[in-house]
């Protein structure tokens, strides 16, 4: 806001006293410089809620917005201003553009798979859905994910996620492959 336009505000006796040199003047000059951080958020409020434009320290608050706090690691729960979120910038700009993708597909193979892909920023993870016991028998309720070797570092994250996307009532193992296993069933 300009000094010229603050002072239209002030009554009109203010207003008459308001000239260049006088102690008015120079306190309107220190408002309109108060003003100029604001003003200029406020010009570019928009890019603040677009996942690809928003800075990066909004971009965990703006996540925790949609709902992608629950994958966080416990600490960067709280709120607080800066935290590690465990997931790279970039994925999680990601994550957030997708989350209304995300959260109509919550709870499914499809679901979690994409979500691991995208949180994790590699490709190649599988869900086995029969999965067998030692005594030959499916487990029930039951789903064993298949992690790609080098998703290795990534593990507190991939199980966070997991424990979110999948069905409350399925339990899971997470396993990782090597990469001589890549496309043979288990």
């Amino acid at each position: 806001m300009r000094q010229s336009e603050i002072a239209k505000l002030l009554p009109s006796v203010f207003q008459q006293t308001c000239n260049e040199g006088q102690p008015l003047a120079g306190l309107l000059s220190v408002m309109e410089r108060m003003h100029e951080p604001s003003e200029t958020v406020l010009d570019g409020i928009e890019s603040y809620f677009d996942a690809y434009r928003t800075p990066a320290a909004f971009l965990p608050y703006l996540a925790r917005w949609l709902d992608l706090d629950r994958i966080f690691p416990e600490d960067c729960r709280q709120g607080g201003a800066a935290c590690s979120t465990g997931i790279a910038e970039g994925n999680l700009r990601e994550l957030v553009a997708a989350a209304t993708e995300l959260s109509q597909w919550r709870g499914t193979s499809d679901g979690l798979l994409r979500f691991l892909e995208i949180g994790t920023g590699m490709s190649g993870f599988e869900i086995q859905e029969l999965v067998r016991a030692p005594d030959g028998s499916t487990k029930p309720f039951h789903i064993r994910v298949v992690a790609p070797g080098n998703s290795r570092p990534f593990r507190p994250l991939i199980e966070r996620v997991i424990d979110q996307e999948k069905p409350a009532h399925v339990t899971y193992e997470l396993i990782f492959r090597t990469p001589s296993e890549r496309g043979k069933g288990e």
